[in-house]
């Protein structure tokens, strides 16, 4: 039975597509708008999937505090489309959600747990709780936050903090990072893989309905990240920290989000490297298909020579 991945075109969503191959169903605003209930029901109750993953959303953080309608229309609205129809049919809801559903204001830096209560701050991190909220009207549902997501390399489409850093970092110019606002920044294909896992995919049929955190392993500041980063590529960039105050910015962040991943390594499924095992996989990734695309293009060049 097919898996219907809502915003595929997205790094998360097309990883998802691209791990479960033809048994996944990409559906992208160009063929379902989530935000349109007729064009859910009648999409999904023709499809009838096994289950449906919702990896769309609204995520411009600091445009959605003067968005806040179309913000909340696509994060928590049109969670409340998918899970009436999910209800319907008897059918899974993965809900993607993030660590911005918790401030960050801690008297002590440790992992936020599942169980915890979350205090949202801006737009943003207030209609991704509501979508959490509305996920959690089905029965069948699992909601699962995660952080920093960077794709892999060859991933063109793809807007992240990894590819900004490296694009910056390239034109020689000083870069300001912030370093007071602490994460685990991730690998989508590891979330993708975990993802999968919850959901039942692979055949182990879907983890306890509820909460997951689902991260890479550890924590870093985004300039300690940067740094990580630019070491990995052997960019000359010049990096300084400043503030998440000196940065300024129009919606609030979390001085700290790191997420508890304990409840879903319980569940057996793959296991969350630590995230600087996660940065080196994804340079040796990029390392290894820039090789093999330059051995491509000698071989089509020594092919038209000898023609």
């Amino acid at each position: 039975m097919k898996i219907a991945v809502l915003g595929a075109s997205g790094q998360l969503g097309g990883e998802i597509c691209r791990q479960w191959g033809d048994d996944a169903v990409p559906l992208d605003i160009d063929k379902l708008d989530i935000t349109q209930r007729t064009a859910v029901r009648r999409t999904l109750t023709d499809l009838r999937p096994r289950a449906v993953i919702n990896c769309a959303a609204y995520t411009q953080v600091d445009a959605a505090e003067s968005d806040r309608g179309r913000c909340r229309t696509i994060n928590a609205l049109a969670v409340e489309h998918l899970a009436d129809v999910c209800s319907q049919l008897d059918c899974p809801l993965v809900q993607i959600s993030t660590d911005y559903v918790f401030g960050g204001y801690r008297q002590q830096p440790v992992p936020y747990r599942e169980e915890e209560p979350p205090q949202p701050r801006g737009v943003y991190a207030q209609t991704k709780l509501e979508g959490e909220r509305a996920a959690a009207r089905h029965a069948k549902h699992l909601i699962v936050r995660t952080c920093g997501l960077y794709a892999r390399a060859g991933d063109k489409l793809a807007r992240n903090f990894v590819k900004t850093i490296l694009r910056l970092g390239g034109r020689g110019r000083p870069l300001k990072i912030v370093n007071d606002q602490t994460c685990t920044p991730s690998f989508v294909p590891h979330v993708a893989r975990a993802v999968l896992w919850l959901a039942g995919a692979n055949g182990n049929g879907p983890a306890p309905w509820g909460i997951y955190h689902v991260t890479n392993r550890g924590e870093t500041t985004w300039y300690e990240f940067a740094r990580a980063i630019i070491r990995h590529s052997g960019i000359e960039a010049s990096i300084e920290p400043i503030t998440t105050a000196e940065y300024g910015t129009a919606a609030p962040r979390p001085a700290y989000s790191v997420l508890d991943t304990t409840k879903y390594h319980a569940t057996g499924g793959p296991e969350m490297p630590d995230w600087n095992d996660a940065l080196a996989e994804f340079f040796a990734e990029a390392s290894l298909s820039r090789r093999s695309n330059g051995s491509a293009k000698r071989g089509r060049s020594r092919s038209k020579g000898g023609a």
